[in-house]
């Protein structure tokens, strides 16, 4: 089987770019394949590039002082990575971490300063964007303050899913429960419960979602919020036609 082949048009904000502005930006825009467990950035280091993914996902952490970390949102192929380039920030407090293995096109930050203080598109797609990543991250800390682990770990593979184009998932429970910001057990716990539930199969290190509807009913509603959030902002927009054969 040939190799994939890859596309800007395949992330949706620069896939809902105008011609004329996609083509000023497109010479720009460097394709980087990103490795699973891949970091993007470190805390507090100032910030060089966004990263535009087409395949992978990446997480945006917080680490505590003693190492505990959780995610606060996950980034697919409908955003950015780098929100502070255009916010006015040159830095974060939070990581962001390759989760699902894939590719992704970046932009290096001057690059991108230009483009979104031009008289674009790209800013009002940005600035919604920011948006629904700010809903993400609220409705993220309120359902892992008043959720279980099962609710939890079904709302995070339903959003990874969202985003992946495959059905298995690649990623170990040890990662999942740095994802969830909980115990490795806890995520065995539930990962168990759900595989019995005929919603997954997992075997070491592979997660594959074998009924999403009833994964769906597993999830708390967070999932559903967040989903709709995007639609709103962005359903409305228009997408050039991928060329990729």
């Amino acid at each position: 089987m040939p190799p994939a082949r890859h596309s800007p048009n395949q992330n949706h904000l620069l896939g809902a770019l105008p011609d004329l502005e996609f083509a000023a930006l497109s010479p720009h825009l460097e394709p980087c394949p990103l490795a699973l467990g891949e970091m993007l950035y470190e805390p507090g280091q100032r910030l060089h590039h966004a990263y535009f993914p087409t395949s992978a996902v990446v997480s945006l952490h917080y680490v505590t002082e003693n190492g505990a970390a959780a995610e606060t949102a996950g980034v697919g192929n409908e955003g950015m990575v780098g929100v502070s380039l255009f916010m006015g920030g040159d830095s974060t407090p939070s990581s962001a971490v390759v989760q699902t293995a894939g590719h992704a096109y970046r932009l290096e930050r001057r690059r991108l300063k230009l483009a979104f203080d031009g008289a674009g598109l790209l800013q009002p797609l940005l600035l919604r964007y920011m948006q629904a990543l700010i809903t993400q991250t609220a409705q993220t800390a309120a359902c892992n303050r008043h959720h279980s682990v099962e609710q939890q770990l079904s709302r995070w593979l339903l959003l990874t899913l969202d985003r992946a184009p495959e059905r298995e998932l690649v990623m170990t429970q040890e990662l999942v429960a740095s994802m969830l910001g909980v115990r490795r057990e806890s995520v065995t716990e539930a990962a168990r419960t759900l595989q019995q539930r005929g919603c997954i199969r997992y075997r070491r290190g592979h997660i594959t979602v074998v009924d999403r509807q009833g994964l769906e009913t597993r999830a708390c509603e967070c999932y559903g919020l967040v989903k709709t959030e995007l639609g709103r902002l962005l359903g409305d927009v228009q997408y050039r036609q991928d060329t990729v054969p």
